[in-house]
This record gives structure tokens, C-alpha cells and sequence, in this order.
């Protein structure tokens, strides 16, 4: 092969392969760019005055996420094409291939299909973002990513966990919009409960007026009722609301004040307790009648009479 064959196929078909990366690059970076832009101002309009700001950003970031890795997928198929065909390589095989391989796998990859049915359901519903806290399949943890296949969640235990859509089953979110302090606590069956609820709801009261607390609580925790008569206590429950994903924060710095207040206030949080009998001593038994009265000295035979009879 000659320099000048070489030279002029770079001049025709190497400047386009070098304009259809360039292009591809630029559709990359674009997309990167602006699908998020397009997202934010979309959903901020259509929910505007509905969801929190936190929750939008969470969706738009799912979206985001999930509408650029299909738009490189695709732009990466098309480049890859269209060099082929500036190579001299024909593509019509390869699509007819492409179209007999995929229908192959609508046949023999069912549950793929039912995964990425299921991912549509789960965007499309907005069933949980990046950054939730869900239960899925039984599994609980925070949302790390998602895709058409898949949620990948990592739990309190660092461990990730990758889940296929189509297995998902029931999902159950603990940070939409909103989240809840459901709390109990316990106090022992001598303590004035009038006493004890007033305590607990000065120390909620007190929490929610505080600067950092109070941007992340939403209604003031307050007792809501004796819930239970335990074995070793009374139960009493506590509600309130507060920021997606804060309840358990707010729990902790709550448990702390009340056990201190308990302290202070000289009421009792109780712990089990168990009473071991071992039996107790036989009472002594009632003479039922009286003693025989002595025998006179003189009534009592002297040894010899008594063997002579």
C-alpha cells in the first residue's frame, strides 16, 4: 500500500471517524449537562408548591441518573456504527444479527425482562430516589443507585445489597416527604404518670424551641397516650414529626434528655425483676388434746411386783 492510498483515506474517512468522536464526546458532555438542568426546571414546575425541596432533588438526581446512562448507551451503539461504516465494514448483518440475539433474549431471559419492566414501574411511580431509606425484599438500607436491572442499597452494616426490580416485591420507604417519631418509654408502676408525661413533654417542648433541632423537627414531639402495662412497666408513647431521615437522630438526643430528666426528677425507668421463693418453714401443729396428768409416786410398783405379775 502506498503513502498517498494511506494519506488519502485519512484525509476522507479518517477526518469523518474523528467528527463522529467529536460529536459523540460533545452529545456525552451535553447530556451530561443539561438533562439535570431540564429535569430541575421540569419537575420544580410540575411540583411546585407540592414536594420538598430535599425530595425534588433527590428525584431529579435519580432521573438524572438514569436518563444519561441510557442516552451514552445509545450514543455509544450509534458511533460504533457509524465508524464501521466508515471502515468499509457492512453493518447490515450485524443489525439483522442484533435483531435475531435480541429477540432470542426476550425468549430466554424472562426474568431480565420482568427486571426491567419492574425498573419502569419503580421510575415511573417514583417509588424511592438515591438516598432514600427503603425496605426491599426484605432488606433495609439506603438507596445508592438505580437502575432499569436494579437498586443497589448499602444497610447500617455497610454491606451492599443489589436487587433486581422484578424481586423487589413490596418497597416500603421510611423518607418520604416526611418522617415520624414513634417512640416508648418505660417508667416503673410506683410513679405518678401525671408526673412522669408532664416531664417528657417539657423535655420535647424544650428540644424543638433549640436552633438545630428545631429546623429538623416538623411537630413538636409530645405524649400521645399509656400505651401499655407491661411486666415490669407502664409504657408510654410518644409522636411526633420531623425532616426525612432525621427521626432516628431525633429519637437518640431525645432518649438522652428524658433518662437525664428521669434522673433529675427522681423517676424510675424500669428493668425486669424476679422473685425467688424457697419455701417457707411448716407452722407448728395445735395440740388437739391436753397432756395425761403424772402418775402419783405412790401408784408405781416397785420393780420385783411388777415382774412377779
Amino acid at each position: 500500500m502506498e503513502w498517498s492510498t494511506v494519506t488519502d483515506w485519512l484525509v476522507s474517512h479518517g477526518v469523518r471517524i474523528l467528527i463522529i468522536l467529536l460529536i459523540s464526546a460533545a452529545l456525552y458532555f451535553a447530556l451530561r449537562r443539561l438533562v439535570p438542568l431540564a429535569l430541575k426546571h421540569t419537575i420544580k414546575v410540575k411540583e411546585k408548591g407540592g414536594k420538598a425541596e430535599e425530595e425534588l432533588e433527590k428525584r431529579i438526581k435519580t432521573l438524572s441518573h438514569i436518563f444519561v446512562t441510557v442516552g451514552v448507551a445509545l450514543i455509544v451503539v450509534a458511533a460504533v456504527f457509524m465508524i464501521l461504516s466508515e471502515v468499509g465494514i457492512d453493518i447490515t448483518p450485524y443489525l439483522a444479527g442484533l435483531g435475531i440475539a435480541g429477540l432470542a433474549i426476550g425468549f430466554g431471559a424472562q426474568s431480565l425482562v420482568k427486571d426491567i419492566i419492574g425498573g419502569i414501574f419503580v421510575i415511573i411511580e417514583d417509588q424511592y430516589d438515591i438516598g432514600d431509606v427503603v425496605r426491599i425484599a426484605g432488606i433495609a438500607g439506603i438507596v445508592e443507585q438505580i437502575n432499569l436491572r436494579r437498586t443497589v442499597l448499602r444497610d447500617l452494616d455497610g454491606i451492599v445489597h443489589f436487587i433486581p426490580n422484578g424481586e423487589s416485591g413490596i418497597a416500603s420507604n421510611f423518607t418520604r416527604e416526611w418522617a415520624r417519631v414513634n417512640l416508648n418509654i418505660s417508667v416503673a408502676y410506683g410513679t405518678d404518670l401525671d408526673h412522669a408525661i408532664s416531664v417528657i413533654n417539657r423535655v420535647c417542648a424544650e428540644m424543638a424551641e433549640e436552633p438545630y433541632w428545631k429546623e429538623l423537627i416538623l411537630k413538636t414531639p409530645e405524649v400521645l397516650r399509656v400505651d401499655n402495662l407491661g411486666d415490669s412497666g407502664i409504657d408510654i408513647k410518644i409522636l411526633g414529626d420531623t425532616k426525612p431521615i432525621k427521626q432516628w437522630e431525633v429519637m437518640g438526643e431525645l432518649r438522652k434528655r428524658i433518662k437525664k430528666a428521669f434522673d433529675e426528677e427522681g423517676i424510675e425507668i424500669p428493668w425486669p425483676h424476679t422473685k425467688v421463693y424457697f419455701g417457707s418453714p411448716t407452722p407448728p401443729r395445735a395440740p388437739t388434746e391436753a397432756p395425761a396428768p403424772p402418775i402419783p409416786p405412790s401408784e408405781v410398783l416397785p420393780p420385783d411386783e411388777g415382774e412377779a405379775e
